[in-house]
């Protein structure tokens, strides 16, 4: 939750498949061929999302813009992206983050995609139930005017449940547009815990063409909500494999000035990623030493336990670090540390795994579905620092050929994620043709 009242999901992560088949996980019906639509012009999309990037937090939902970007590029659709800002009226660096969504310009075009931000009223401290309300009745007259002004589009692709898919399943009911809504993770997860929003998301659900999630655990859970499983379908996420591989290590060891065994860190540094456990891990493994990448409340906290642990000297946080610079720190470390309580499919296990590095995390959300393989890491049997270090010596016991970790992940490129992705918008087009969007399965 943002300091508006807002829920903020943190899908630090990306996206799930179950590896052993090496390919994105399609229902049937979203095989269909595009040329079933019958002509070849492209799908236009209305993507919906308030976890965008923009010119003011160009790290806001990366995972989401990353995806667009790579069905943009295949000419089978076009995009506008509507990506709603909380509504402030002052800039002032003394508003913390309330100034943030101030400075986020009303338009904007990112790698040749249009951008909107429109604005939408917040009521902090009952946000997250209030949230879906206000922002439908700030959006429907924006969308309308869209649709008015030529800017019209085939259907609404909405990404997190709550509050975005929400109000989708609903613009979408209004105007008369199918709606295709990804589950990424805490909007499942966590906010599904309470009785409103679960409600809501269960009406979405129903409201929805197709739901697309980034795992197969996270499809269970929208399933357990009430959701039709015909409509589900598990479309993880690809990996960038030429932005992220294997690099010169020893020349980015030396750049960076690391020696030994090296983990790396990538996240919010909030309770729910885990650092303290790999900061408290490394009193039980002498000459292990910890990157930290990332920013957030916990950092003076996580600071004060190394030194505590008498470890100090063996962390370094680098704060945030640029999306595209993390390769280097990838390629340095002998192996990414993920001891969340809670994820989608992050994003990181992918990179890492690009970079050819093994990972050891936590065996939760969609983890399980991507380390299947020896050279893929190992997981913790418990969310510990002592099953930590167990896990480490199993991964060094196995001297793990980090070619070969790069093998399986080129696995689990862009290429076959959107190619289904497609293939679903097509089956949803077809399905919709002569009824109107009542939410029921198409």
């Amino acid at each position: 939750m943002n300091g508006t009242g807002v829920p903020v999901v943190c899908a630090g992560g990306t996206a799930g498949v179950t590896p052993a088949i090496a390919r994105p996980v399609v229902s049937r019906r979203a095989a269909m061929n595009l040329s079933e639509l019958g002509g070849s012009a492209p799908i236009r999309l209305l993507v919906f999302a308030s976890l965008y990037p923009n010119a003011v937090q160009p790290r806001h939902g990366i995972f989401v813009e990353e995806r667009l970007r790579r069905l943009v590029k295949t000419g089978q659709v076009t995009a506008t992206v509507v990506a709603p800002v909380p509504w402030f009226p002052f800039r002032s660096s003394r508003f913390g983050a309330y100034a943030a969504f101030a400075r986020v310009p009303a338009f904007e075009e990112r790698h040749g995609i249009r951008v909107l931000h429109p604005r939408y009223p917040v009521i902090p401290k009952v946000g997250m139930h209030a949230a879906p309300a206000l922002m439908y009745r700030a959006l429907l007259p924006m969308m309308r005017n869209l649709i008015a002004s030529g800017g019209g589009f085939d259907l609404i692709d909405a990404h997190y449940f709550y509050p975005d898919g929400v109000v989708a399943a609903r613009l979408g009911e209004t105007i008369g547009k199918p709606v295709v809504i990804t589950a990424r993770g805490s909007d499942v997860n966590l906010i599904a815990q309470h009785r409103g929003p679960a409600r809501k998301i269960t009406r979405a659900a129903a409201r929805a063409a197709a739901i697309v999630t980034v795992s197969d655990a996270l499809k269970g859970k929208v399933e357990a909500l009430g959701a039709v499983p015909d409509k589900v379908v598990t479309l993880r996420n690809g990996v960038d494999l030429e932005r992220f591989r294997p690099l010169d290590r020893a020349a980015i060891r030396a750049k960076l000035g690391v020696t030994g065994p090296v983990w790396l860190s990538v996240g919010h540094l909030i309770e729910l990623k885990g650092m303290h456990i790999a900061i408290a891990a490394l009193t039980g493994v002498p000459g292990v030493t910890l990157l930290v990448a990332g920013e957030g409340p916990d950092g003076g906290v996580l600071a004060q336990l190394a030194k505590r642990s008498g470890v100090a000297d063996r962390v370094r946080f680098l704060g945030a670090v640029d999306h595209k610079a993390l390769c280097d720190y990838y390629n340095a470390a002998d192996a990414l540390v993920l001891a969340s309580s809670r994820e989608g499919m992050p994003n990181v296990v992918l990179e890492s795994l690009a970079c050819g590095t093994p990972v050891l995390a936590t065996a939760v959300g969609g983890i399980p579905e991507l380390i299947t393989r020896p050279e893929a890491g190992e997981l913790m049997r418990e969310r510990t620092p002592e099953a930590l270090v167990q896990a480490w010596r199993a991964l060094q016991a196995r001297n793990v050929d980090r070619s070969l970790t790069r093998k399986f992940a080129e696995t689990l490129g862009w290429k076959p994620v959107v190619e289904a992705q497609c293939a679903l918008y097509a089956n949803v087009l077809t399905g919709s043709r002569g009824r109107a969007v009542t939410g029921a399965a198409p």
